[in-house]
Parts: C-alpha cells; sequence; structure tokens
C-alpha cells in the first residue's frame, strides 16, 4: 500500500494527522518505528525508560508539520498502561495507532538470582501490552477505527532452553494478537502480530562484527526492512505478518531435533 495515499485517506475521513504511541520507542525497533511513521506524515508519542535517549529522539524527529512528545515512563508495572492512558487524555493525545514495541532479552538459566528480571520481562511483553490494548482498544472502539501491533517473534514457535520466558511471553503475545484481531475488526480495529526472526537490534546485545556478518549472509535482517513490512501490514489491516526464510525454515527444523541433542548444545552454551 503507497503510504502517502493511506495517510490522505486517513486524514480525509478522520480530519486529523494520526497519532502513533510507541513503546520503546527511543531505541533499536522502536526508534525506527519512529522514524518511519514520522516519515509518513504521523505524530508521534514515544515511550520508554531512557530518557536520555528520549528526548535526543524527540528533537531529532520533530519537525514543522509533525509533533513529537516524549513520555519517560517504566512500563513494566502493574499500573503503566492506566497511567499512560491517563497522561493521552490530560494532553489531549487522540491515539489512532497503538505499538506494543517495548521489550528486553536475556539468555540465562532461569534461577532464583534471576527471578526478578524475570518477573519485569513478563510483565513488559504480556501484562502491559494487553492492558494497553483494553485501554486504548476501547477508546479506537467507539470511534469506529484504529490500529494495534503487537511484537511478538519467531521465539513464540521455540521453546528453548535460556530464553524459557522471552519464547512464553512471545508465544503469548501471538496468540492474543491473532484473536484479538478477530474481536476488533467488526469496530473496524486493525489488529497485527508481527513475528519477526532474527533482526539487528542492540535487544540481542551481539557484538557488532556479528550483526553485520548475519544480515550479509541473509540470517539476520534489518530493522528498517522489517518495521518497513510491518506498517505495510497494519495499513493493510493484516493479521499476521512474520517476514523472513527463517521464519519457515528454523521453527520445523529445531522442533525435530532430540531431546538429547537440545541438552548436549545447552549444557554447551549455558
Amino acid at each position: 500500500m503507497n503510504t502517502s495515499k493511506w495517510l490522505n485517506r486517513f486524514q480525509e475521513s478522520h480530519g486529523h494527522r494520526p497519532w502513533a504511541l510507541i513503546t520503546g520507542g527511543s531505541s533499536g525497533m522502536g526508534l525506527e518505528y519512529a522514524c518511519q511513521l514520522a516519515e509518513i506524515g504521523c505524530n508521534l508519542l514515544l515511550v520508554s525508560n531512557q530518557e536520555e535517549e528520549l528526548e535526543k529522539a524527540a528533537r531529532e524527529l520533530g519537525r514543522d508539520e509533525i509533533q513529537v512528545v516524549p513520555h519517560y515512563q517504566n512500563l513494566a508495572t502493574e499500573t503503566a498502561a492506566e497511567e499512560l492512558l491517563a497522561f493521552c487524555q490530560a494532553e489531549n493525545l487522540q491515539i489512532d495507532i497503538l505499538i506494543n514495541n517495548a521489550g528486553m532479552f536475556f539468555f540465562e538459566e532461569l534461577t532464583r538470582q534471576n527471578e526478578a528480571k524475570a518477573l519485569t520481562m513478563m510483565r513488559l511483553h504480556t501484562f502491559t501490552p494487553t492492558k494497553l490494548c483494553i485501554q486504548f482498544g476501547e477508546e479506537m472502539k467507539k470511534r469506529g477505527y484504529g490500529y494495534i501491533i503487537n511484537m511478538s517473534s519467531m521465539a513464540a514457535k521455540l521453546p528453548c532452553p535460556g530464553i524459557t520466558i522471552y519464547s512464553a511471553t512471545k508465544a503469548y503475545l501471538k496468540s492474543f494478537g491473532k484473536s484479538l484481531y478477530f474481536e476488533m475488526r467488526p469496530y473496524g480495529v486493525g489488529v497485527t502480530t508481527v513475528c519477526p526472526a532474527a533482526i539487528a537490534t542492540p535487544l540481542y546485545r551481539l557484538k557488532p562484527n556479528l550483526l553485520r556478518l548475519g544480515v550479509k549472509v541473509g540470517l539476520i535482517g534489518t530493522s528498517q526492512w522489517l518495521v518497513r513490512k510491518a506498517i505495510k501490514g497494519m495499513m493493510r489491516k493484516k493479521r499476521v505478518v512474520k517476514p523472513g526464510f527463517m521464519n519457515l525454515y528454523l521453527p520445523p527444523l529445531i522442533a525435530i531435533l532430540p531431546h538429547g541433542l537440545v541438552n548436549k548444545i545447552w549444557q554447551k552454551f549455558k
């Protein structure tokens, strides 16, 4: 879909420039969403717990015709969604696009020592996105239009040791988003679940040379490529976007690995 035509149709239908709320919008994939949506012509509410990066992103993305509002907030709390909705209402920001992108990653055996980190991941990946979909989704339903993107992962199909919580929470997001799609569709609200394979972002903390090598040989995609696919899918109100060949062959390949081999690999890398 042509993005300029989409923007023109949106403004003609609703009488205003769309506002996009992006969680984790100060870096990585979230920042790429912000860049591409700003280029299309959307106003932005960037939410992040990285205060310096957030302010920098807002300064660089702001322009005469585009409004960019930075909002510093920890989204891994039980009341984060309500607080964020209250902020939007106080600032008179009507959110037309909700992008649940904020996330974290660690590759470790699950123990009592990292239990707090695991619980933070669960709140950030499942609890808060669910409540944001409910809170902002209700507003969209009343208006009869809106767009939601939930960032899942190919890891949703890979219940592997070391990413026990990560893969489980991404599986939740995938199932939740695919079901919510049908509930929101009658109200004119699109729900798109994005399931990327490996993407070159700071989230995985790989060395820069390894990221470059992965991109070069096609094992790792770029955030620009993925976000472009995701936004076009959102505009078409697609149910699922899962680009990349790794999404096709890697999950089935891992699924048929003998459990003994998986255990040996885990013992080597943990």
